[in-house]
């Protein structure tokens, strides 16, 4: 069987391949405004310091594994994998600490996952002042061998 290189088919007739309905995958930025984007090795030094850590993941995502000592606070989501947000969105913000000068941590799954963006985007808006996203998340943790539960 021989397959004809795409590259010489029309960019319309490549784009009606595309599955319908299929979402757009939005990778996440390397800054977050009003906070700062960590990487693993900072998130560590936070989690020795003591910093809260909040899993925007999903509950059976959270349950499967997390980073140890963090809490589940999911961030839902109508726009996956895109910046965009909806009034149909909700985060427990409530969930958090009242101390707002306490340093918090927000992870997801890692780039392009956007939940913890979103949900440290949402602990901005309300005032905290130490909010610190860990882009590259769980995957990233993990893979440093860093504690999970």
């Amino acid at each position: 069987m021989k397959f004809r290189a795409l590259s010489s088919a029309p960019i319309a007739m490549i784009l009606a391949l595309a599955p319908i309905g299929a979402q757009a995958v939005e990778e996440t930025p390397k800054a977050i405004p009003g906070g700062v984007c960590v990487s693993a090795e900072y998130a560590k030094a936070q989690f020795d310091k003591g910093a809260l850590f909040i899993d925007a993941r999903v509950a059976a995502e959270y349950a499967e594994k997390h980073i140890k000592g963090a809490k589940n606070i999911p961030f839902k989501e109508t726009y996956t994998k895109e910046s965009k947000t909806s009034p149909a969105d909700s985060f427990e913000a409530s969930k958090l600490p009242a101390d707002k000068t306490k340093p918090v941590v927000f992870y997801c799954n890692g780039s392009p996952c956007w939940k913890g963006y979103k949900a440290a985007a949402v602990a901005i808006k309300l005032g905290y002042k130490q909010v610190y996203w860990f882009r590259d998340g769980a995957p990233a943790w993990a893979a440093k061998g860093f504690p999970t539960e």
